[in-house]
């Protein structure tokens, strides 16, 4: 064997020596833009999952896995929050558009993907359940008797906490939540909290109106200055 013989052998082992080398990336891979992104799984976890849980079971903000929001929530109103947030709120924009960071397929893929994997069918057609926005604006003083009768007993006579729940008349709460927010807890409940829906200890079976009530008297205790953006989340 000569020695260009052997040298083409050696050439060709070292080649194929760096092509098995731990740490090596594959032939086929490629690196995805991150605005190129589409896989709800992703943008869920990269997005969403800090505030609404890692599974849409909740954390900071209301589960967005919970069959009774998706069925007050239509995918226009959770795009419109998903892209525009909730001005005044904790919510975030996160459309371009709004000067966030994800394009409108992505927010697409976030709104469909919530519905695809959390949205139960039985739940759609739940026509007792109050409607996501109020009909008419609540009267105070009602709201402050339909929650003697329905929330007292976990939050206190005056709202500011119990032995089964949290204070939910705190300025500094109420400054970062809109009414709408309001209502959707008020309806939906925070079941990962143990905080029961609309119906859950109530006297009785309060009324879309009951809800409305109370959430113009939570509403009437947020500090003067600040704005609620009456968003919808």
């Amino acid at each position: 064997m000569n020695v260009r013989v052997l040298l083409f052998v050696a050439m060709a082992s070292t080649a194929c020596g760096c092509n098995g080398a731990p740490g090596a990336p594959p032939a086929d891979s490629e690196v995805i833009a991150p605005d190129k992104v589409l896989d709800f799984a992703v943008l869920y976890a990269t997005n969403c999952a800090g505030c609404h849980g890692a599974n849409g079971t909740g954390g900071p903000a209301i589960g967005l896995a919970d069959p009774a929001y998706l069925a007050i929530a239509d995918d226009a109103a959770i795009r419109r929050v998903t892209a525009d947030g909730v001005p005044g709120t904790a919510m975030p924009a996160f459309a371009q558009s709004a000067g966030g960071l994800l394009t409108e397929q992505q927010i697409d893929a976030v709104v469909n993907g919530i519905r695809a994997h959390w949205a139960k069918a039985s739940m759609s057609s739940a026509a007792e359940v109050p409607p996501r926005e109020a009909p008419t604006r609540g009267n105070p003083a009602r709201g402050a008797d339909v929650y003697a009768r329905n929330c007292a007993s976990c939050h206190g006579a005056d709202g500011r906490g119990g032995e089964q729940g949290s204070s939910i008349v705190d300025g500094a709460y109420l400054a970062l939540v809109s009414d709408q927010s309001l209502r959707t807890t008020l309806i939906v409940g925070r079941p990962e909290i143990g905080a029961p829906h609309w119906r859950g200890n109530g006297a009785g079976k309060p009324s879309p109106e009951d809800v409305s009530n109370v959430v113009a008297w939570l509403a009437a205790k947020r500090p003067s200055d600040s704005n609620d953006a009456g968003g919808v989340r």
